[in-house]
């Protein structure tokens, strides 16, 4: 999600370095099934560009319409889409998503010394986790909407631009709730016979994938990786083979020493490794480097005997291998897709990597009884102000 934040912002620096009014897009509710989940946004230009998506495609060009009316307005906008009503002309026939989204648009002026994107661009290109609030009233869609007024960050930095103190009080404890919990959740709160409620949306950084190895078949691997918006470094102690020239996606291209390679990185709890030098004594010697860490993956290209062998030797110089640091480390690398070629082997390993960091199943969805889209999120309606 990232990636598509990074764009929503880049996409709002050039509109408004042109003049060109904007409004954001966010799901903020949903009832059933659809096919982006609260927390998904998209960037509308006046004169009609789209950045991000907040469905398949079938709102898009309605939400556009509605979005000039809310920059005409400069007024926030709650607009719902019952994609399960096949009669419901507005936005076409049978859609099939078989679900209720409310989505918030909030016009940006050019102008405006704050909106949701001042706070949006102090999440992306960083590695903190935080949480953004969204306020909004489905009670009364013609009330006035709060709309995104809230950033906390993992180090205790507020930014909050909410005039209601009670409100703002009665929140932040829930943002509290959403860092300790580490999802979102969807709240309301009662206020006489008002209810106003709130999107409390989780941020983690984006994966930080360090690839040891320099060779052929790390390319296919760092364009997946590019692709999906994930932060990654190459590593490899040989010059020729370490270059940014062969590597344009990744974030950094690094010669180094395996004893060396923590000098140039911070590996966090969102940091994800694969080690594929070709390289035996190179990756031993990272893998040593790095099971202190007990880094939430680890990926080793080879045989099982290949990571046995690494691990007995690791044994043998006193080192302790914990149960927990064993379960971190998968090898062989990769998810069994009958991957063959370069570009199969390196969409197996980031779809093991995937899996892993989202604790998915990696299941046929045609076997999965519940939702396609895990329901992470709380709905609690709970508070009485």
């Amino acid at each position: 999600m990232q990636k598509e934040l990074e764009d929503i912002v880049k996409a709002y620096h050039t509109a408004q370095a042109q003049g060109i009014h904007c409004a954001l897009a966010t799901v903020v509710h949903v009832d059933g099934s659809a096919y982006r989940q609260p927390g998904a946004r998209m960037l509308i230009t006046e004169n009609g560009a789209l950045t991000g998506a907040i469905s398949g495609g079938c709102l898009e060009g309605d939400a556009l319409r509605k979005a000039q009316l809310a920059m005409l307005q400069q007024q926030p906008m709650l607009v719902t889409y019952d994609t399960m009503d096949e009669d419901d002309a507005t936005i076409g026939v049978g859609l099939g998503c078989n679900g209720i989204i409310h989505i918030l648009l909030e016009p940006l002026g050019p102008h405006c010394a704050f909106n949701p994107l001042t706070l949006l661009q102090q999440y992306t290109g960083t590695r903190e986790t935080t949480v953004m609030v969204t306020l909004f009233n489905m009670q009364q869609r013609s009330a006035p909407q709060p709309g995104t007024c809230i950033l906390v960050t993992n180090n205790g930095e507020r930014q909050v631009h909410l005039n209601d103190d009670t409100l703002r009080k009665a929140v932040l404890p829930d943002v509290c709730e959403a860092f300790t919990n580490r999802r979102s959740a969807i709240k309301t709160y009662h206020s006489g016979t008002e209810e106003i409620s709130a999107l409390i949306a989780w941020h983690p950084p984006a994966l930080q994938l360090l690839i040891a190895g320099a060779g052929n078949d790390v390319m296919p691997v760092v364009k997946i990786a590019s692709t999906l918006g994930w932060q990654t470094i190459v590593v490899d102690g040989r010059p020729a083979y370490a270059q940014p020239q062969r590597f344009p996606e990744a974030n950094q291209v690094i010669v180094t020493k395996p004893a060396n390679v923590l000098d140039h990185i911070q590996p966090d709890e969102h940091t994800a490794v694969v080690l594929m030098t070709h390289n035996y004594n190179y990756d031993i010697a990272l893998l040593t480097a790095l099971l202190p860490h007990s880094l939430p993956y680890t990926g080793i290209l080879g045989p099982a005997r290949k990571l046995q062998r690494m691990l007995d030797e690791i044994k043998d110089t006193g080192a302790h291998i914990t149960q927990e640091q064993l379960e971190r480390i998968y090898g062989p690398t990769g998810l069994d897709i009958g991957a063959d070629t370069p570009e199969e082997i390196a969409l197996s390993i980031i779809s093991e990597i995937k899996t892993v960091m989202t604790g998915a199943t990696g299941l046929s969805l045609r076997d999965n009884n519940t939702y396609i889209h895990r329901r992470s999120l709380q709905h609690i309606i709970q508070k009485q102000l």
